[in-house]
Order: C-alpha cells, then structure tokens, then sequence
C-alpha cells in the first residue's frame, strides 16, 4: 500500500496544481489575447458551413423540423466552443529555463512538456491567412522523439520571430557536446 500523503491545494486550488506551475519561481509567458478570436472565427465558419450543408441535406430528406433541430445542434456546439477557446487561451503558456523549455496546454486534460534545449532538432513557425490576417503565428518544437514535440499557438508574429531565433541559438549552443 501506498503511504497517503495529505493533499495541500496548489496554485490552481487543487492538489496536482503543482505539476503544472514551471516552478524556480518562474511565471508562465501566455499568448496572445488575438488566438481565442481566432480560434472562435474558425468555429464560426465551420458552423456556418456544417450547418447550411446539414440543413439543406436534412430539409430536402426529413423535412423542415430536422433541419431546425440540426442547426439548433450546431449552434449549440458553437456556443460550447465559444466557452471552452477562452478556457484554453488561459491554459496555454510557456517558460523558458536555463536548459529547457516547458509548455504547458489543454482544458480537460492538462499537458505540461518540458522540451531540453540540446534535444531539439529544429523549431518550425507557421501562419495561415487568418493568423497573418490577426498578426499572431504558431512555434513547433521538433525533437527526435515525437512525444516531446511541442506547440506554441497565438503568439504575436514578433515574439514568435524572437522566440524561434532565441531556442534556435540556445540549441545549437547545448548540442555542441553531443
């Protein structure tokens, strides 16, 4: 049996709060306030398109009821989306450490990847229309191993430009042993 350890609420106000937090007394470098309209604009096409498709196929073969009821459906997951992308602009954040990175992402199910400088292998950024449209841009981090890959969305195109050429420079700096 394991000994039962007595749960303290960490910073989150729950016990595994603490796996989360970059820790060193570091705070969380967060994202840009532009991703969660980005990400509620994409939403919101893809609600438009799903229901003006669903609706016509459903009014031209059950009628006018089922295609009220399906779109009544999307925009209902549209809402819920709407709710959730603010949640995730919250969770997501990044820190740099003296020899690695840590990101940190996800509502339902927290993720925290802590990525060291020496193993990266390349950092990637990338931006569709609606991101350039909205100034922000997206920073990959490739690794060997691709359970260590990690993302970065909704940073101003700037920092991201800065952050590439940043993790850039300090991977080349600790490979150069290996």
């Amino acid at each position: 049996m394991y000994p039962v350890a007595e749960q303290q609420e960490g910073a989150g106000g729950y016990p595994a709060a603490d796996a989360f937090e970059p820790g060193g007394g570091l705070g969380w470098s967060r994202i840009s306030p532009r991703y969660p309209w980005h990400r509620r604009i994409v939403a919101l096409l893809r609600a438009v398109a799903a229901g003006a498709v669903g609706a016509f196929l459903l009014w031209r073969g059950g009628g006018t009821v089922a295609a009220v009821v399906w779109v009544a459906a999307v925009l209902t997951v549209l809402v819920a989306s709407w709710v959730v992308v603010e949640f995730a602009y919250h969770a997501h954040g990044y820190a740099e450490r003296e020899d690695d990175l840590i990101v940190t992402s996800g509502v339902f199910s927290r993720r925290l990847v802590v990525v060291p400088y020496g193993r990266m292998q390349f950092v990637d950024v990338s931006a569709g229309l609606l991101d350039r449209w909205m100034g922000i841009a997206t920073v990959r981090l490739h690794t060997a191993a691709a359970a260590t890959d990690a993302e970065i969305p909704g940073l101003p195109a700037a920092e991201a430009a800065l952050l590439r050429d940043r993790l850039a420079r300090k991977g080349e700096e600790r490979s150069m042993g290996l």
